[in-house]
């Protein structure tokens, strides 16, 4: 399969990043055989994939680094890079590829520390492929100085390197970058085309994949897990309760307090076996005793891997709340759509009770007003308010309404 097959819903970004590795073929293979370059290209050394969550931006980076070093030998007959099967191609995909750096991380934000690393990778020249390419899939969660010091290497760059940088929106990337790369948007894909992919790639059944796909609007990776995984499941339909439950000031807080311990675990199983492993591997390497002792001066090394993982499980703990805001957002939306009588598919169909009692318990402003609380919330926690109060204080405006 060609390296777009899993660039769903996104035909007009696909053709765009298609001319431009073929632009970028061309200018390395006349480059490589001393013969000069074509002035006109729809190659540039730097992207910036912007789109909501769920529409594909990491995947059309990933795609597009493949595609710019493929070395399908069709090239010769007529065929375009990104075939998805030679070695560049392969190795790209599943991230082996000695020249593509894809950089995601699971903390709050990305430092200076981490950026000036990848900006001294970007000067090297490729070492096995065709470019240099860094992706760098959380632009939005660089620091302000991690964002100036990314600019110099944006402004001047290395003659075969490409970076992709991808974020929800222009304007969580600094004006600097931003106006120094390539804009490409990326849209939510259609329920049809997720429910598609999930047949296609994943081989659920097609009832599931729908109402997976129908459940998250067309958020890929959601759709995925919640097609595959029973606990995504049993947080779903829990979190889809809460509009029921919160009726007294004790359901309140009792609705907060579950959705936030709910979150935790979530931190608390992903961390936990990968803290372990974290910890057991420094201390193998600082050349720890069998008794566990460590050796002098490699105290501030696990402390600073503590702080590591202690940023971590929160980054995790936020990322859960806020999937589960996500759902009570879209069923509000849902009892909007009924309160005004609009012909929209509901997304959450299979709660088709629970949104007719809500619908007719109150009016469209009432439900205007909740869905600010939990848009309040959300941007209470980006600003750091302790998970429980910012949930107590949504869950409490849910039932004044």
């Amino acid at each position: 399969m060609a390296v777009w097959d899993d660039l769903v819903g996104q035909e007009r970004v696909q053709e765009q990043l298609a001319a431009a590795a073929r632009d970028a073929d061309v200018l390395v293979t006349a480059v490589s055989a001393g013969e000069r370059p074509p002035e006109a290209s729809k190659m540039t050394h730097a992207w910036l994939f912007t789109g909501p969550p769920g529409s594909g931006r990491s995947t059309a980076a990933r795609a597009f680094a493949a595609a710019l070093q493929c070395t399908s030998p069709d090239r010769a007959l007529g065929g375009a890079p990104g075939c998805g099967f030679c070695d560049g191609c392969h190795t790209s995909l599943v991230g082996t590829h000695a020249d593509v750096e894809v950089v995601r991380t699971d903390l709050l934000s990305i430092g200076v520390k981490e950026t000036r690393d990848l900006v001294r990778r970007a000067q090297l020249s490729p070492a096995v492929g065709r470019w240099q390419v860094i992706v760098l899939e959380d632009a939005d969660r660089l620091t302000e100085g991690a964002g100036n010091v990314l600019l110099k290497a944006v402004e001047e760059p290395a003659p075969r390197t490409v970076w992709l940088l991808c974020a929800p929106s222009l304007e969580d990337v600094l004006p600097t970058i931003r106006s120094r790369c390539r804009h490409l948007t990326l849209r939510t894909p259609s329920v049809a085309s997720v429910a598609d992919v999930l047949m296609r790639r994943d081989g659920i059944e097609p009832e599931a994949a729908t109402a997976a796909a129908r459940a998250t609007q067309g958020h890929i990776g959601r759709a995925r897990r919640l097609a595959t995984d029973e606990r995504a499941r049993a947080r779903r339909a829990a979190v889809l309760k809460v509009p029921l439950r919160v009726e007294d000031i004790g359901g309140c807080l009792k609705a907060a307090q579950e959705l936030v311990d709910a979150a935790a675990e979530d931190a608390r199983e992903v961390s936990e076996e990968i803290d372990v492993k974290e910890t057991e591997d420094l201390k193998a390497a600082l050349g720890a005793s069998a008794g566990g002792r460590m050796p002098r001066g490699t105290a501030g090394v696990m402390k600073e891997l503590e702080d590591r993982q202690k940023r971590r499980k929160t980054r995790t703990q936020r990322d859960s709340l806020d999937l589960a805001l996500t759902d009570l957002t879209g069923f509000y939306r849902d009892v909007l759509a009924l309160q005004m009588g609009s012909g929209v598919a509901l997304a959450n169909e299979d709660v088709r009770d629970a949104l007719d009692r809500v619908a007719l318990s109150s009016g469209p402003e009432r439900t205007l007003r909740r869905i600010q609380a939990v848009l309040a919330c959300r941007e209470a926690l980006d600003a750091n308010v302790a998970p429980l109060l910012a949930v107590e204080a949504m869950t409490m405006a849910l039932r004044a309404g």
